[in-house]
């Protein structure tokens, strides 16, 4: 067997991990966010933030334009001035929960993407999200770590593999995604 055939097949035990009943559980979350006009933020690290990135695109575009309905959403990674400001003046770690200590309120929503779970930044922001009565989705691999036990709703593809793990990450993000763009829901 090549490479490729085993990454492909390796890769599809790890989909088959991906607990559906959470998947719908976050949907109805970011519906109800939107329904009440909340905010939804989201963060990562290394390709977990650029799946973070990506979903927020996905969000305010495809499941946004042209629609009654619109999502509130921000990617906490995406700030670069304020991201290094943060980094080098106080430190990286609360460099995300600095921005949600500005913008979030109860009822928001934050989401944070960790294939470890353990990404002390999106820890210390999933903390200052919970400090703040919002809602708290992780996306984790492996055993989910640190963000498994802070998370209201945890989103784990338990497999070791960091690819695997991220490939299993923007595979929800699409299911959630997706279901905004071509359900009909408004």
């Amino acid at each position: 067997m090549n490479f490729s055939q085993a990454y492909k097949d390796e890769l599809h035990k790890a989909i088959e991990t991906i607990d559906l009943a959470k998947v719908h559980q976050a949907i109805d979350w970011l519906s109800e966010t939107r329904a009440n006009g909340r905010t939804v933020f989201v963060a990562g690290n290394g390709g977990s933030a650029a799946t973070a990135s990506h979903f927020v695109c996905d969000m305010l575009k495809g499941a946004s334009y042209q629609r009654d309905s619109r999502f509130r959403i921000l990617s906490l990674n995406d700030n670069m001035p304020t991201l290094t400001a943060y980094a080098n003046d106080v430190g990286y770690d609360v460099a995300y929960a600095e921005q949600l200590k500005n913008f979030a309120q109860p009822g928001d929503l934050y989401i944070a993407i960790s294939g470890s779970g353990n990404s002390p930044n999106v820890v210390k922001a999933m903390e200052a999200a919970n400090a703040m009565e919002c809602r708290t989705i992780a996306l984790t691999g492996r055993d989910g770590g640190v963000l498994a036990t802070l998370a209201q709703l945890n989103l784990n593809a338990p497999v070791q593999h960091m690819g695997r793990i991220e490939d299993a990450h923007m595979i929800i993000c699409h299911m959630i995604g997706y279901y905004f763009m071509e359900t009909g829901d408004k």
